[in-house]
């Protein structure tokens, strides 16, 4: 584990905190690249977390929610214990089975879904899979359906 002590700052509402360079260096030297989102644990003040560390605006930022730090939108300016190392565990989200079936019912659907970019594919996938009942799962998947053939709103978006 890689340790640092930083102040917790802010861009927008978004609570993060700068990554020292020498912490960066060794996380690309475990992660084996140094471009693109670069998936993390650690813990913030003792408490575990798993992150993506990305880059914005030029630098590498750790981005730290609620989960995280509590009330850390009004935290700005502590100074908060990290630690910090690659996560090379597979952090997929498979499709649930009854997404995967009403998409190849669907060829139109499935065509459309293919073409998403790989962060939309996910932002379904993981909304899907992340409800509770079947009756939930059932109805959602029915709108995802109907929102990638562009008759509804879905997650917060416009039809397509």
């Amino acid at each position: 584990m890689l340790v640092f002590e930083v102040a917790l700052d802010i861009i927008g509402a978004n609570p993060y905190v700068p990554v020292p360079e020498t912490i960066l260096l060794e996380l690309f030297v475990q992660a084996g690249k140094h471009k693109g989102p670069i998936p993390i644990c650690g813990t913030i003040n003792g408490k575990p977390f798993l992150q993506t560390l990305v880059r914005y605006q030029g630098d590498w930022r750790l981005y730290i929610n609620e989960t995280m730090l509590l009330k850390s939108p009004q935290r700005i300016g502590e100074i908060v214990h990290i630690t910090i190392s690659y996560d090379p565990n597979d952090r997929s989200v498979l499709p649930h089975p009854e997404f995967i079936a009403a998409l190849d019912e669907n060829p139109a659907a499935k065509l459309v879904f293919n073409q998403l970019s790989t962060s939309r594919k996910k932002e379904i996938i993981r909304y899907i899979a992340a409800l509770k009942s079947e009756e939930s799962v059932s109805r959602n998947v029915k709108r995802a359906i109907r929102f990638l053939l562009g008759q509804e709103r879905f997650i917060g978006r416009e039809p397509l």
